[in-house]
């Protein structure tokens, strides 16, 4: 295991490579912004909202995934307020028991901004039996959530007939997950061979479930009906040079975002901005800090660490802290929700423990082996 020289990006990211010098994707990307000519951007961006294909059915000049948070609610209103477009917004809901009050409250908070929005909301019932699947396959319950999160943007994007999607981050630039990058820097397409979506994504599933018919809000679209619809996913994060997480979360309390008022220890949100609409992922970010060495809170003070807001040795201080946090009530009420037992819940956990960054005493606690910062 070893670290980005720059921020706190460990290598076990998967998808990621670090440059010769020892630079993660997103630093080696981060600095090459500083030569962007961001009005050349823009006027790239003015170029694709003015081409965008117009539809006879409808009014809709493209289609935003949105969930009501920070990302989305920026992503709309800038694309009305500065592009001039109208989008239609998508936004696949949770269950009753998973989304959040504060979560339906945001996205009613959209729809009054004056913006329509079609909620998908998938069987309830297939969506239990799968996160619980997900959960005991793969010690992930959003193995299979995100296939149909990720899924239901482009879906009713050629149902409706709008090839232009518009996307938040390019998980490739800003993240490291260099297999998602395409043609430029904008073009989402290749989002397809994200670590989620690539490689028989629905195999997993196909193997357990016989109603194949109920996993229609599971399927990515083929490569074959994106090119048939036209489909192109555009990334605005690309031409905007303070995309930022926490950027985006002041524009968009500006237009009536309710946050996260749980505190660091429980949830792991520095600042009580992301995945506003449910809180399991909390839980999820715990898990993936002890498979991977690195969570929520890496994440964030990896950006601010980019951003100069503050140091590597600040960072490190943080991270060590607070890494690893999820409240017990989480894990109580997810427990709940898939029918298992908080006891099982921690044996699986503690199975998929990577062991050659952790160590699991006879009562169960797990220690690190590395140094954040320095690695093994």
């Amino acid at each position: 295991m070893q670290y980005c020289k720059l921020c706190l990006q460990p290598d076990t990211r998967p998808n990621t490579v670090f440059t010769d010098e020892g630079i993660c994707p997103a630093c080696n990307y981060f600095r090459e912004l500083k030569k962007v000519d961001w009005q050349e951007r823009g006027e790239i961006l003015m170029d694709i909202a003015k081409n965008a294909p117009k539809s006879d059915k409808h009014e809709f000049d493209c289609i935003i995934g949105v969930s009501g948070g920070k990302d989305s609610t920026r992503q709309a209103v800038f694309v009305r307020e500065k592009l001039g477009l109208n989008p239609l917004l998508a936004c696949l809901s949770y269950p009753p028991e998973q989304i959040t009050e504060r979560g339906a409250d945001n996205i009613s908070s959209l729809i009054n901004l004056g913006f329509d929005c079609v909620i998908v909301n998938p069987a309830p019932e297939t969506w239990r039996k799968l996160m619980r699947h997900s959960f005991e396959r793969f010690t992930n319950w959003a193995k299979s959530t995100e296939l149909a999160l990720f899924s239901s943007v482009p879906q009713l994007a050629i149902q409706y007939d709008i090839p232009l999607i518009l996307w938040g981050e390019n998980p490739g630039l800003q993240l490291g997950d260099l297999k998602t990058l395409g043609r430029t820097g904008y073009d989402g397409n290749n989002l397809r061979n994200m670590n989620t979506l690539s490689g028989g994504a629905l195999d997993w599933i196909l193997e357990m479930h016989e109603d194949v018919g109920d996993l229609i809000p599971y399927r990515y679209p083929t490569l074959e009906e994106f090119e048939k619809a036209n489909i192109q996913i555009v990334y605005l994060g690309w031409f905007l040079g303070d995309w930022s997480l926490v950027n985006n979360a002041s524009y968009s309390c500006l237009n009536g975002l309710q946050i996260r008022n749980d505190t660091v220890e429980n949830t792991g949100d520095l600042f009580g901005v992301t995945s506003l609409d449910e809180d399991w992922v909390t839980l999820n970010q715990m898990i993936k800090y002890y498979k991977f060495g690195f969570g929520r809170v890496t994440d964030y003070v990896n950006e601010e660490i980019r951003l100069g807001r503050i140091s590597r040795d600040a960072g490190i201080e943080i991270v060590e802290k607070y890494d690893h946090c999820c409240g017990d009530d989480y894990i109580q009420s997810f427990c709940e929700f898939i029918d298992i037992s908080v006891d099982y819940f921690w044996q699986k956990v503690r199975d998929s423990v990577n062991k050659n960054l952790f160590d699991i005493d006879k009562n169960g606690n797990i220690t690190r082996k590395f140094k954040v910062g320095t690695g093994l």
